[in-house]
C-alpha cells in the first residue's frame, strides 16, 4: 500500500491517471493557498480557503513522509529513511510554509506561506532540469561567485577609503558596491569624487561580465539537459516500437503454425 502511495505522490507515470489527478490537485491547491495573501484581512471566505488549503498539503506531507522509504533514490527500501524525511531540504520548505496557517507560527510569519509554490516543483520536469545544471556546473558557479565576492570586498573597501563622507559606515559601501556590481544601481548611494566614480564605472562593467558568466553556464548546461532527456524519450520509445513489433512477429508466427496444423488436418 504505502508502495502504491508513493507512486500517487510522486510525478505520474505515463497512464497513472489516479497519480497524474492528484498532481493536479496539489499544484492548484499550493496556488490557490496563496491567493488569501494578497488580502489584508482574511476573514470569512479567505479563512475558510487557508483551512481547507492547508490540510490537504499537510496531509500531502504525511502520505510523503509514510512513503519516503519508496520514494527516495538514496534510501529506498531503508526504514531509517522515515526519520531522514524531515530534515530533507523540500520537506523543510514544506513544513515551514505549513506552520503559519496551522497556528504553530505567530501572524508575522505569514509570508512563510508563499514557500508553498515549492509544491510545484515536486511535479516539474523544468525544475528538475535546472537542478540537475546547477548540482553539474556546481564548481564553476562557485568559482565565479568567490570571484564576485572578493571584487565586491575589495571595491567597497577602496570605495570606502576614496569616498568617507558619502558612506557612513563599510557595509554601506558593500551595499553599494553589491548593486554597482549588479548593475542594479538604486542611486540612493553614489561617488561624488573623480576615483570614486571611476570606481563605480570599473565596477559596472565588471559587473556585467560577471553577471553574464553564470548566466551563460547554467544555459549551457539546462539545454544539455533538455537535449538528454530528448534523447531519453526517443530511446524509450524505440524500445517500446521494438517490443510491439517483437510482439507483432510472434502472433504472426503463431499465426502461421496454427495455419499450418490446420492445413496438416486438412491434408490428413
Amino acid at each position: 500500500m504505502r508502495e502504491r502511495i508513493s507512486q500517487i505522490v510522486e510525478k505520474a507515470e505515463d497512464g497513472d491517471r489516479i497519480s497524474h489527478g492528484y498532481d493536479i490537485l496539489i499544484s492548484l491547491t499550493a496556488i490557490v493557498s496563496m491567493l488569501p495573501l494578497m488580502f489584508k484581512q482574511q476573514a470569512g471566505l479567505l479563512e475558510m480557503v487557508d483551512t481547507i488549503t492547508v490540510y490537504i498539503l499537510f496531509l500531502d506531507y504525511i502520505l510523503r513522509w509514510m512513503s519516503y522509504d519508496y520514494i527516495s533514490k538514496w534510501f529506498h527500501g531503508r526504514r531509517s529513511a522515515m526519520v531522514i524525511y524531515p530534515v530533507t531540504p523540500l520537506a523543510l520548505i514544506d513544513l515551514l510554509s505549513l506552520l503559519p496557517s496551522l497556528g504553530l507560527l505567530g501572524h508575522a510569519f505569514r509570508f512563510l506561506r508563499m514557500f508553498r509554490i515549492f509544491k510545484l516543483f515536486h511535479y516539474s520536469q523544468s525544475f528538475s532540469r535546472i537542478l540537475r545544471a546547477f548540482d553539474k556546473e556546481k564548481k564553476v558557479l562557485g568559482s565565479v561567485l568567490m570571484i564576485a565576492i572578493a571584487y565586491i570586498f575589495i571595491s567597497a573597501l577602496a570605495m570606502f577609503a576614496y569616498e568617507p563622507d558619502t558612506f557612513d559606515s563599510f557595509f554601506h559601501a558593500l551595499y553599494w558596491a553589491t548593486t554597482a556590481l549588479t548593475t542594479v544601481g538604486y542611486g540612493d548611494v553614489y561617488p561624488v569624487t573623480d576615483v570614486g566614480k571611476l570606481i563605480s564605472m570599473v565596477s559596472s562593467l565588471f559587473g556585467i561580465a560577471v553577471i553574464a558568466m553564470p548566466a551563460g553556464i547554467i544555459t549551457s548546461s539546462f539545454m544539455e539537459e533538455i537535449s538528454r532527456d530528448k534523447e531519453a524519450a526517443a530511446a524509450r520509445g524505440e524500445q517500446h516500437t521494438s517490443l510491439a513489433v517483437r510482439i507483432l512477429e510472434i502472433r504472426e508466427r503463431r499465426m502461421a503454425s496454427a495455419g499450418k496444423a490446420e492445413e496438416d488436418e486438412d491434408d490428413e
